[in-house]
């Protein structure tokens, strides 16, 4: 005997009505909406400059340089993101809403850090340092991926009716 699958409209919308609330009227949504293209902007640059180094074998210093900015940027959206999650959910990280994206999230920034540990120490020869670059990359396209599925279900919810203030005229 089989269980009836529960319908995608049937799951539990990703914000409460105050949640989205605290969310629409807080700063930190901006600075996140900010800081996100940014990074994308930023990663895509040092993408760039990676591969250049490993196809060419020049620019090793402005590879590793867009590397350390990248990590910057996402040390800056990680820890906004996190006051974010606070002022919405009233978790530092870590809430049900966004539990597996933020588990994700500390892969990719012990993935930056190890990059930049091993930078630091001399503990990589330069394709090292890349590999280990390109493997933190590959782990934030699918955080970036996870946060995006995660709008899109918070679009579809507002699309659904279940925001948190009554459309003008009801």
């Amino acid at each position: 005997m089989s269980e009836a699958r529960p319908n995608r409209s049937d799951r539990r919308p990703l914000y409460t009505p105050e949640q989205r609330l605290r969310r629409d009227r807080s700063v930190w949504t901006l600075i996140q909406g900010l800081l996100a293209p940014l990074q994308f902007i930023v990663f895509i640059v040092s993408l760039g400059l990676i591969l250049r180094w490993l196809v060419t074998g020049e620019g090793l210093a402005a590879a590793n340089a867009s590397i350390v900015v990248k990590t910057l940027v996402l040390y800056t959206i990680m820890i906004t993101g996190s006051i974010w999650e606070k002022v919405v959910f009233d978790r530092w990280l870590f809430a049900p809403a966004f539990f597996w994206e933020d588990v994700f999230s500390m892969l990719v920034l012990a993935l930056h850090t190890a990059y930049l540990v091993a930078l630091y120490r001399g503990a990589l020869d330069p394709a090292g340092l890349m590999i280990l670059a390109l493997a933190a990359y590959a782990t934030y396209v699918i955080n970036a991926a996870q946060f995006l599925v995660k709008l899109r279900a918070a679009r579809l919810d507002a699309a659904r009716g279940q925001s948190p203030l009554p459309e003008p005229g009801r």
